[in-house]
């Protein structure tokens, strides 16, 4: 915007940084005589710029917090500038939320602590901090509740202030004074908060930097914050007015202020909630239309009708499937966004499989529950530390904490490895039965067991034509292993530290990881490179997910957020915030437009993809969930919790009056239900056994499994 640019660049004549207005000039390609007008024109003639920064803050608006002009998704900086006002280079955000000035990047340790040099008296902070408490305690109790969500920041730089520059016991009665103000929910942080005591600390601290260099997001009502801008001037308070302008995002919003619960449910991520813009970004949640073929009707089937009923079933078979795929979802990305692997011959076969099991299967609901089948591992000393069943309940797997990989048969069918090279070479190619010719009777057993990874296994996935099977350690590898020989194939190094989870594409070929390096890779099965690296949680990345069209993948983060991650150009679409814990679940629905997601909160939130919004919350676990499945039509959503328990939900009903009209969505404005009780149809007890899996079978026979715990 050549308004924009401008402004900036006499505001750099101005400030007499000449070298900032040559480099921006250069780039911009504008030359001297350009720059006629003066500010006070260009700021009147475009509102969207808000003045850029060239009022010090009490002097009028020093945030642009009335986005006019087109929205460029990109993260907004703050542009700092030295005044002599005490001394201190203030940073004023020329942030025009809507259309983004400055771009913000990842500055070095060195620069972002140099930001805590400037500061007030520091026995002063107390009284500065109990002024502003003392402030928002007495005002009306509409903004009292979102301008409380200042405390926890506020309270965590004023303490790392007070502590880099060195007034050790200032820092020390500070925390002790405010730290139990501070919600239950930031218990964790705050306890690696008391142990940085002195400025050596934080060098290394990870927790310390992310907190430093990501802005602590605040979405807080107009009329809130003008509240407490007013306040901040009148009292002449620097020192918490510079914190806010240097390490606060808020997100100002036209409209009535938030409630404490509907704040509630939002807060709680290690940065805040997510900015608005965030979650603007278009997702296509559709789902890709099935490629078309006929269904033959096995002898079996046809021999078990009656007479008239043959040639009736086989019709509409027919007519049920091409119908189904002739209708493409509005909501579908396009069928070649990204490039997904050919159907061989096996595939169609297995979709042939798979609809006849579809045909015959249960239609669950509230009257209708599913069976639950409970695997339970017993003597499992080897600590089991992750399971999958393949997509038609074959076969289980189990990762361990001793480094095995252990997979067994679940159908009286053993399992087999493919017949040594000179044994192969004798059998007739041509002959009808060949892939059962290949394969060796002699290795027929329940149970393969798989070496290879030098440390625990944290995830297991087996491929959609169970071929492959895929498994991540904390030997910081992923390994892809045979299922015909039961062998590793390769081993994928990229990440440097343990890999917590991994996940096979819906349509193979693709497979997901993401561990405690903080980010999350895309790779193909023939790539030694990840194809894509999703960076931008601010801890580990604890779960990975797909999304049923292959297009996504949401991973879930130990920095108690869930982002979705667009797989044709890694960007960041949706960041959910609202747990309270670190996230170990994730589950899309059959049908793509929701996503659940269960954390060590031992709170189920269901969001809706497409608006960006948190449209659910089951309550009822005790302890952190590590398992979630929609059954096959979407109708029952089923959670397993180290509790020791199974809960089936109702998702028809907590997913069919959506309040998702265009101001819930602006302001976060969210209603959930006081109570999620009703939306509970029942609880299935273990004895002693945390539930680490769920899987609904084809015919909708739920399947359960964990590792029975004596203790």
């Amino acid at each position: 915007d050549r308004q924009t640019l401008v402004a900036v660049l006499q505001f750099l004549r101005r400030s007499n940084l000449r070298e900032s207005e040559e480099i921006l000039r250069r780039e911009a390609r504008l030359l001297g005589d350009d720059l006629g007008g003066n500010v006070a024109t260009v700021a009147t003639s475009s509102p969207g710029v808000a003045a850029v920064a060239a009022v010090p803050p009490g002097k009028g608006e020093a945030r642009g917090d009335r986005g006019v002009g087109p929205s460029s998704g990109r993260e907004a900086g703050s542009l700092c500038t030295a005044r002599s006002l005490g001394g201190s280079p203030l940073c004023w955000d020329t942030r025009v939320v809507g259309g983004a000035v400055a771009v913000e990047d990842q500055p070095d340790v060195s620069a972002v602590l140099s930001a805590y040099n400037q500061q007030g008296d520091p026995t002063l902070y107390e009284e500065y901090y109990s002024g502003l408490k003392h402030f928002i305690e007495c005002s009306l109790d509409c903004h009292r509740a979102e301008l409380s969500q200042l405390f926890y920041p506020l309270f965590v730089h004023m303490y790392l202030e007070l502590v880099y520059n060195q007034h050790e016991s200032e820092a020390k009665s500070f925390f002790e004074r405010f730290h139990g103000d501070q919600e239950c929910y930031y218990q964790d942080d705050l306890r690696v908060l008391s142990s940085l005591t002195k400025k050596e600390h934080m060098k290394g601290n990870e927790t310390m930097l992310d907190f430093r260099t990501s802005k602590f997001v605040l979405r807080i009502s107009r009329d809130s914050y003008q509240l407490l801008k007013r306040h901040l001037q009148e009292k002449q308070n620097n020192q918490i007015w510079n914190i806010v302008q240097e390490h606060l995002y808020i997100d100002i919003f036209d409209g009535m202020p938030r409630s404490k619960q509907q704040i509630d449910a939002m807060v709680g991520s290690l940065a805040g909630e997510a900015k608005r813009e965030a979650n603007k970004a278009k997702v296509f949640f559709g789902l890709l239309k099935e490629p078309e073929f006929d269904v033959p009707l096995d002898d079996e089937d046809e021999e078990g009708e009656n007479e008239e009923g043959k040639p009736k079933k086989k019709k509409p078979k027919k007519d049920n499937v091409g119908s189904k795929s002739k209708k493409q979802d509005p909501n579908a990305p396009p069928q070649n966004r990204i490039p997904l692997p050919e159907l061989k011959d096996s595939d169609k076969l297995d979709k042939v499989m798979n609809m006849k099991e579809a045909a015959r299967r249960v239609r669950l609901g509230p009257e209708c529950l599913p069976s639950i089948c409970f695997y339970t591992f017993l003597n499992a000393y080897q600590g089991l530390t992750a399971v999958d069943i393949t997509d038609d309940s074959s076969m289980i797997v189990g990762g361990f904490a001793d480094s095995t990989v252990r997979v067994w048969s679940v159908t009286p069918k053993k399992l087999r490895s493919v017949k040594t090279a000179a044994d192969l070479s004798l059998i007739d190619k041509e002959s009808d039965d060949v892939l059962e010719r290949i394969m060796d009777e002699k290795t027929a057993s329940e149970l393969k067991i798989l070496y290879g990874h030098s440390g625990p296994v944290y995830g297991t996935s087996f491929s959609p034509d169970r071929n492959y099977l895929l498994s991540c350690s904390e030997d910081g590898t992923v390994r892809l292993w045979s299922l015909q020989t039961f062998t590793c194939l390769v081993g994928y190094k990229g990440h440097n530290y343990p890999v917590w989870d991994t996940q096979f594409s819906p349509y193979g070929y693709y497979f997901v990881s993401g561990g405690h390096d903080r980010v999350a890779r895309l790779w193909a099965t023939d790539h030694y490179q990840p194809l894509r690296i999703f960076a931008g949680h601010l801890a580990d990345v604890t779960c990975t997910r797909f999304h049923p069209n292959s297009n996504y993948i949401a991973t879930g983060s130990a920095d108690r957020t869930i982002r979705l991650w667009d797989v044709l150009n890694g960007n960041c679409v949706r960041i959910f915030t609202g747990h309270k814990g670190p996230i170990h679940s994730l589950a899309f629905s059959p049908n793509g437009r929701f996503l659940a997601t269960g954390a060590t909160d031992g709170r189920v939130l269901l969001w809706d993809i497409g608006h960006g919004l948190m449209v659910g919350e089951l309550k009822g676990h005790t302890d952190t969930i590590y398992a979630l499945r929609f059954s096959r039509d979407g109708e029952i959503l089923a959670s397993g919790s180290m509790d020791n328990t199974v809960r089936l939900w109702d998702a028809v009903k907590a997913f069919e009056d959506l309040e998702t009209d265009d101001f819930t969505t602006a302001t976060g404005h969210i209603n959930l239900p006081e109570n999620s009780q009703d939306l509970l149809l029942g609880t299935y007890m273990t004895k002693s056994t945390p539930v680490v899996h769920l899987h609904f079978t084809r015919r909708n026979l739920l399947l359960a499994a964990g590792a029975y715990s004596s203790q």
